[in-house]
């Protein structure tokens, strides 16, 4: 066997020179942005707040003790609008989301020139506006009230569930869709028979994971207007009526565990 020298054998490295100093730039660029944030929070605090806020949180919560259990009667009404603007927010948004889904998935695509960028410009768009700022522009668009909290939940909805259903679309197993195709099957049966049955356990759970986040994003659009038991959290807040703040709390507790509940149930039962 050849003796090698030094010069001859070539060393492991695990980064390239060029990768390193690259990642040394990364890291020095992240250390900037950090102390160029901390500057800007710096600049808008007022740290002797900051300081007293232990004791201002304790005394709200002194405030809010006993809960007054007598206001739980009033909330069966605004908690029952709340789960309705769930319900019906995320059936709107699944009539919407479906085809967009579809549309925006490059194996179903009816154009890939046309209608798959307006799908794609409708999920971004979709996604990229907060919940309470849908609600905030419906409500000055048809008024207070669960409509423009149902509307606000679907238009939110609607990215969501269009992004997740056209990536399931486009992961399909594509032997059975080359089988239907290879029976002479038209386009909407290749849909039928060979994608949907593959995409029909990823839609259950999405539409019932989403329909579990709405309802607790719904708890709070009443809070502009979007109705629900938002609105009389809105109202207690107002009136520092901190006993009835605390029984509210306690019940959009309860609900987001029972809906985190019984979709884990649902999903488990469908997938």
């Amino acid at each position: 066997m050849p003796f090698l020298c030094a010069e001859d054998r070539t060393s492991w490295r695990h980064r390239t020179p060029r990768a390193r100093l690259a990642l040394w730039f990364g890291w020095l660029a992240l250390v900037a942005l950090t102390v160029f944030a901390w500057e800007v929070m710096n600049r808008e605090t007022i740290w002797a707040f900051v300081a007293d806020a232990p004791r201002q949180a304790a005394d709200i919560a002194s405030r809010m003790l006993p809960p007054r259990w007598s206001y739980l009667q009033e909330l069966w009404w605004p908690l029952w609008e709340t789960l309705n603007i769930a319900t019906l927010g995320t059936m709107l948004a699944l009539l919407i989301a479906v085809p967009v889904g579809f549309g925006a998935a490059r194996n179903t695509t009816p154009s890939a020139l046309l209608v798959r960028p307006a799908a794609l410009l409708l999920i971004v768009a979709s996604r990229s506006i907060n919940s309470l700022i849908w609600g905030l522009l419906l409500v000055a668009i048809v008024g207070p009230g669960t409509l423009a909290g149902i509307l606000a939940i679907a238009l939110r909805s609607v990215g969501f569930i269009g992004k997740l259903l056209y990536e399931a679309i486009e992961e399909v197993d594509p032997a059975p869709v080359e089988a239907v195709t290879a029976t002479g099957a038209s386009r909407l049966q290749v849909l039928d028979y060979a994608i949907v049955p593959q995409v029909l356990p990823a839609f259950a759970g999405i539409t019932v994971f989403r329909w579990d986040i709405n309802i607790r994003e719904s708890t709070v659009l009443g809070l502009v207007g979007g109705g629900g038991i938002g609105l009389e959290l809105q109202a207690s807040l107002n009136m520092l009526a901190w006993p009835q703040v605390s029984v509210i709390l306690l019940v959009i507790l309860a609900t987001v565990l029972a809906s985190e509940w019984v979709s884990a149930k649902v999903r488990h039962a469908m997938i």
